[in-house]
């Protein structure tokens, strides 16, 4: 065999392996092309297009802007609400007391503040007939409804500034210890118990437990004692 071919040389010299011949271009240009276009697609893909959006999520979308948009409202409304009531209680705190006189028109104004026999008369005399009733000339709570020495059946009430008025003498008492009473309200009937010489209504102003004048003092408060007059509160009645 070996010999054979080495007889026939020109049967085999011009045979060769043909080699593989190489991708064209083109082909590389396609394969490049369709890569980078999957390469799109996928980056499209992750990133969705509102058209491609399912309605039921943009719906969800709008609802809670709305709701948002609904509660920031809601807030501004609580606190509008909140300023109008802090502005409806400084309204009712800044409104003036009321202060009256303890007796209606008719009583006689007898014995003022001051010396009289060498010692101190601490309060004024209001002299009216038996039983007449008194009221408080201010808001405040009753500290005292009993017998309460010379001063006979006696109240005392005390004021919110914590000022006191003494009302002297009655006869009868209309209130009890610890309740609460507003200006008008009725206290008791005016008498003649304790040292008295005749029926009278005492009345005393304490401030920081030392009398004072009750004339000048309930004037500057819209009440003058003497004139029987009281200021535009007047239409406040005994209850």
């Amino acid at each position: 065999m070996r010999q054979q071919l080495l007889d026939e040389p020109d049967r085999y010299r011009g045979r060769r392996r043909v080699p593989t011949p190489p991708r064209s271009r083109y082909a590389a240009v396609v394969t490049t092309a369709f890569v980078g276009a999957g390469v799109v697609a996928l980056g499209a893909s992750a990133m969705p297009d509102a058209k491609g959006v399912n309605p039921s999520v943009l719906d969800e979308l709008r609802q809670a802007s709305v709701t948002s948009q609904d509660l920031a409202d809601r807030s501004i409304d609580a606190e509008r609400a909140t300023r109008d009531s802090t502005r409806l209680a400084a309204d009712d705190a800044a409104e003036p007391e009321v202060w009256l006189l303890p007796l209606a028109e008719g009583y006689e104004f007898t014995t003022p503040y001051g010396m009289r026999g060498g010692e101190l008369h601490t309060g004024v005399d209001l002299v009216a007939p038996e039983g007449t009733p008194y009221v408080s000339i201010h808001d405040g709570t009753v500290t005292k409804a009993g017998w309460f020495g010379g001063y006979g059946y006696t109240v005392i009430v005390r004021h919110a500034d914590g000022t006191e008025a003494i009302y002297g003498h009655s006869s009868q008492l209309s209130v009890k210890e610890g309740q609460q009473v507003k200006a008008g309200d009725q206290l008791g009937l005016v008498g003649n118990t304790g040292h008295s010489y005749g029926s009278h209504l005492h009345l005393e102003i304490h401030v920081k437990g030392e009398p004072l004048d009750p004339v000048p003092w309930l004037q500057e408060r819209g009440a003058d004692i003497k004139l029987q007059v009281e200021a535009i509160y007047s239409d406040v009645t005994a209850s």
